[in-house]
């Protein structure tokens, strides 16, 4: 006889193997959680449940090092070898406990059940208990810690000052809400959806009512979500109306969508076959054509050069941990010099792909210099064909304060601040823009 499981239980069981596969095997978030293609625990589950486990994940790695702390301060002493997969029931329970609006009773009595059900932790059950209900008694006294591993916040500090790291930090602790980039009349938009228009013309979603599929314009293809940091880069390449464009790296589409609205003639690169059908049936729905080809940047070579080049390269994706906060927990520092040079023969290529005169943007979303700055002061001291063009200050409405001396554009999570922390702010970014010579 088949006994079923206590309600609510089954999503516990997920959220904690996810965690594990997060934080032990580096497995992204985005991976475990595909509806297609994830995991086959949370795949399992109805919609309801699988929103819980995307909660509960999102809450306790972006809270992680306060969740840990909070924990060994009510533990007494570490945890005996051999308890790794209760560490991530505790984490699981404190996260709703501390941060979600789950009863504090049924955040403790699912975790004690399922450590009770688990040979690994079955000793543990009673250790269980008593922690998380102190936990919930005294959780006003939430402890305080730096968040992120110690390498990423190290990379931070390196990078802009502990100052500023630590003003990026607490941006990074607040969940990122929903950009829009529109077709045409950002206004009309931002009102019919009840957002706000951002100083470089991206719509920002307050309080979006429902899913994104079902909101006025989606549909129809009036816009697409695009973080407002990620919409900059493409209008770098000025006016395209018309020309031969290239988007490298092309998928999932938004880039491709940004230069075929402003009438480019588009061709979209990218290795993956699984990421260009996506792309292609995101702008199938706004009423967008582009020319897509599956191959690897490094072999591939087209027919005739084009007139423009836009390269988003795989990065780190340190720029966008407030959407993703598992980024730091499933990365390296070594990870991050292995991409800078993935990113640097990327660029390399690119110089052969676009005509003389033409021009190249380079882009990411690290917020690291290696993948950036340092990155393009390398490729211009060995490459003689390209000569920087730099972004000039006023040249897009709204991103004054993103031009660097150097002429870069940089984006960092801290930036526009607004009424309140949570509309504040938007994704790490990175472009610069080249010419090529004769």
């Amino acid at each position: 006889m088949v006994v079923s499981q206590r309600p609510g239980l089954a999503a516990r069981k997920a959220a904690t193997r996810l965690l594990a596969a997060i934080i032990d095997a580096r497995t992204s978030l985005d991976g475990l959680t595909d509806p297609g293609g994830g995991h086959p625990q949370f795949r399992g589950l109805d919609a309801r449940d699988q929103a819980l486990v995307r909660a509960i994940l999102m809450t306790a790695l972006r809270h992680r090092n306060a969740i840990a702390a909070s924990i060994a301060a009510r533990l007494g002493r570490p945890l005996p070898e051999g308890a790794r997969h209760l560490d991530h029931v505790l984490h699981v329970a404190a996260a709703q406990i501390l941060f979600l609006d789950v009863p504090d009773s049924a955040a403790v009595d699912l975790a004690v059940e399922e450590a009770s059900d688990d040979p690994r932790s079955r000793r543990f059950a009673g250790l269980a208990n008593a922690v998380l209900r102190r936990l919930a008694r005294e959780k006003a006294e939430l402890a305080e810690a730096p968040e992120g591993p110690d390498w990423f916040r190290a990379a931070l500090a390196d990078a802009w000052g502990p100052d500023r790291a630590a003003s990026i930090a607490a941006m990074h602790r607040i969940e990122a809400l929903i950009d829009l980039t529109v077709k045409a009349d950002a206004a009309l938009w931002a009102e019919r959806l009840g957002g706000v228009v951002l100083p470089t013309g991206s719509v920002r979603l307050v309080s979006p009512d429902g899913a994104i599929a079902a909101l006025p314009g989606f549909a129809e293809g009036a816009w697409w979500v695009q973080d407002a940091a990620a919409a900059l880069p493409a209008r770098l390449l000025g006016a395209i109306a018309g020309k031969r464009v290239a988007d490298l790296c092309a998928a999932p589409g938004g880039k491709t969508a940004e230069l075929a609205n402003s009438g480019a003639i588009v061709t979209a690169v990218d290795i993956s076959r699984s990421r260009l059908k996506r792309l292609a049936g995101n702008l199938a729905r706004l009423g967008f054509a582009a020319a897509t080809v599956e191959a690897d940047l490094l072999d591939w070579t087209p027919d005739d050069p084009f007139d423009a080049v836009l390269v988003d390269a795989p990065c780190s994706s340190t720029g966008t941990v407030r959407r993703h906060p598992d980024v730091p927990w499933t990365k390296t520092a070594a990870d991050v010099t292995k991409l800078a040079g993935v990113q640097a023969r990327l660029l390399e290529r690119a110089v052969h792909f676009v005509r003389p005169g033409g021009r190249i943007v380079f882009s990411n979303c690290s917020l690291l210099p290696e993948e950036g700055e340092f990155l393009v002061e390398g490729i211009l001291a060995r490459h003689p064909a390209l000569a920087l063009d730099p972004v000039r200050v006023g040249e897009i409405d709204g991103a004054e304060e993103f031009v660097t001396g150097e002429g870069f554009l940089r984006t960092l999570p801290d930036m526009w601040p607004m009424a309140t922390p949570q509309t504040s702010g938007l994704d790490g970014f990175f472009a610069a823009r080249f010419i090529r010579s004769a």
